[in-house]
C-alpha cells in the first residue's frame, strides 16, 4: 500500500517551506518531496534565512530528499522516483510548489563549454565550482542578473559587465515600484554595493559566442553597437519559466501559462493547491505568502489564511511590475540563425522548425523536444521565437530507468 500523507507538498523552495510550516503549526502532518538533498530550492541553496531555517526545524515535516515526482497513479496518489526506485504517496490534499527554471534563448554558440544560464552558473559556484579570478560576462533579462552577479563577485569572480535587454525607461518603473517596499530597498542596496563597479548596459543582448582553445569570446549588441569580449564564463538567461508540468498532468487549468488558483491557492482540481512561481513569477516574498495561504487553508485554517491576503495582493502587484519591466523585446527573435541548435538534446537546428504550424508538428517532423529534458529548454524558447506553445505533458515527467517503471509494474501485479 502507498505511504499516506494528509498534506503532501511537492517542492522544498520558499513556497513549499512556508506551506509546510503553516500546515504543521496547524496540527496537520506534512510530507515534502524534493529533488535536492537539502531544503531551500534554487534560491536558498545552502543559504536559507535563519528565521525560516528555525521555523522549518521546529515544524520538522517529513522530507523525501533526492526524490522526483514523475506522475500520478490515481487522482490521490503521486508517483515518485527516489534512488531509482518507485515510491507511491497517497494524500488528502496536495500542494504544488515546483518553482521555476531559467528561460534560455538560443544564439550561435550558446551550447559551447563555458556558456551557462545565470542561475545555473550561480548554482555551480554554490556547489563548489572555482570562480575566483575568472572573467564572467552576464547577460539576459530580469532581476536575477544583478543578484547573480553580486553572488559571483562575492565568490571572487571578475564580472565584466551586465547586459540587460530591457530599456532604461522600463527599469526605472521597476525601480520605483521596488522602492515602495522596505525589504526590496534593503536588498537592492546590498546588491548595488556589491556590483556598483560593474558596467550595467541596457538594450543589450548576445549576438554570438565562439571558442578557440581555452579562450571564450562573446559578441553582444550594446545599445546598437557590436562589441566582442574575451571571458572565461558567459552567463545568460532571459527570466524564468514556471514549472507547471505536474499541475498540467493532474488536469489543473492554466491561464496565460500559469496555474490558475482561487483566493486560497486552490487549483481547478479538487484537493490540489499551487503556490509560488507556477502561479506567477514574483520572487521569494510573494512565494512565501502564497505558501502560507495554501498551507493554512489545506490544514483547515481558513481564517489564518485570509490574514495573508493583503500581503499577497501587494506582491502580486509587484509581480505584474516585473512582467512589464522585463518583457522580452521582439529583436531577440533574431538571435538564432537557421543553423543555431534549438533542441540541445536531439541536436535540432532552429531552421528545421520553419514552415511548421504547431509544437506538435515540429515535434513529429524533427524530434524537437523528445530528448532527456522533454522540451523544458527548447519548448519555452520556441514559444517565444515562433509563438508555438507546448501542447502535451506525459508520464513520466522525467526520464527514469526502466527498472523504476518495471518495479512499479511488478508491485502492481
Amino acid at each position: 500500500m502507498p505511504d499516506h500523507a494528509p498534506i503532501l507538498i511537492v517542492g522544498a523552495g520558499p513556497a513549499g517551506i512556508a506551506a509546510a510550516c503553516a500546515a504543521v503549526e496547524s496540527g496537520v502532518p506534512v510530507t515534502i518531496v524534493d529533488d535536492n538533498s537539502h531544503a531551500g530550492g534554487q534560491i536558498w541553496r545552502g543559504a536559507m534565512p535563519a528565521s525560516w531555517q528555525a521555523r522549518l526545524s521546529r515544524a520538522a515535516p517529513r522530507v523525501l530528499a533526492n526524490a522526483r515526482a514523475i506522475g500520478f497513479t490515481s487522482s490521490k496518489t503521486l508517483l515518485v522516483e527516489q534512488e531509482n526506485k518507485p515510491v507511491e504517496l497517497s494524500f488528502d490534499r496536495l500542494i504544488l510548489a515546483a518553482g521555476a527554471r531559467e528561460r534560455l534563448l538560443p544564439f550561435p554558440g550558446w551550447t559551447l563549454p563555458g556558456v551557462a544560464g545565470v542561475g545555473g552558473l550561480q548554482a555551480l559556484v554554490k556547489s563548489g565550482l572555482p570562480i575566483a579570478g575568472k572573467r564572467v560576462a552576464v547577460a539576459g533579462s530580469g532581476p536575477l542578473l544583478a543578484a547573480a552577479a553580486a553572488s559571483l563577485v562575492k565568490a571572487g569572480a571578475r564580472v565584466l559587465f551586465i547586459a540587460e535587454q530591457a530599456k532604461w525607461s522600463r527599469l526605472l518603473t521597476f525601480g520605483a515600484s521596488a522602492a515602495r517596499s522596505g525589504a526590496k530597498v534593503r536588498q537592492a542596496f546590498d546588491i548595488a554595493r556589491a556590483i556598483g563597479h560593474i558596467p550595467y548596459r541596457t538594450s543589450s543582448w548576445p549576438i554570438s559566442a565562439a571558442r578557440a582553445g581555452e579562450t571564450l569570446s562573446v559578441t553582444l549588441s550594446f545599445n546598437g553597437a557590436q562589441r566582442t569580449f574575451a571571458c572565461d564564463y558567459f552567463a545568460c538567461a532571459f527570466g524564468l519559466v514556471p514549472n507547471t508540468e505536474l499541475a498540467q498532468l493532474a488536469g489543473c487549468a492554466l491561464r496565460e501559462g500559469f496555474v490558475e488558483t482561487d483566493d486560497y491557492q486552490r487549483t481547478s482540481v479538487a484537493s490540489l493547491y499551487c503556490a509560488g512561481e507556477p502561479t506567477g513569477i514574483g520572487g521569494v516574498d510573494g512565494a512565501l505568502v502564497e505558501g502560507l495561504v495554501a498551507g493554512y487553508h489545506a490544514a483547515g485554517q481558513e481564517g489564518r489564511a485570509r490574514k495573508h491576503f493583503s500581503a499577497r495582493d501587494r506582491w502580486r502587484g509587484f509581480q505584474q511590475t516585473i512582467e512589464t519591466a522585463f518583457e522580452l523585446r521582439k529583436e531577440l527573435r533574431g538571435m538564432p540563425t537557421p543553423e543555431t541548435i534549438l533542441c540541445r538534446c536531439e541536436d535540432i537546428p532552429f531552421g528545421q522548425t520553419a514552415g511548421h504550424l504547431s509544437w506538435r508538428e515540429v515535434k513529429l517532423q524533427s524530434r524537437c523536444g523528445m530528448g532527456a529534458c522533454q522540451g523544458r529548454i527548447c519548448g519555452p524558447a520556441l514559444e517565444f521565437l515562433a509563438g508555438m506553445p507546448m501542447q502535451s505533458v506525459r508520464l513520466p515527467l522525467y526520464p527514469v530507468p526502466v527498472a523504476t517503471l518495471a518495479g512499479k509494474e511488478t508491485e502492481k501485479r
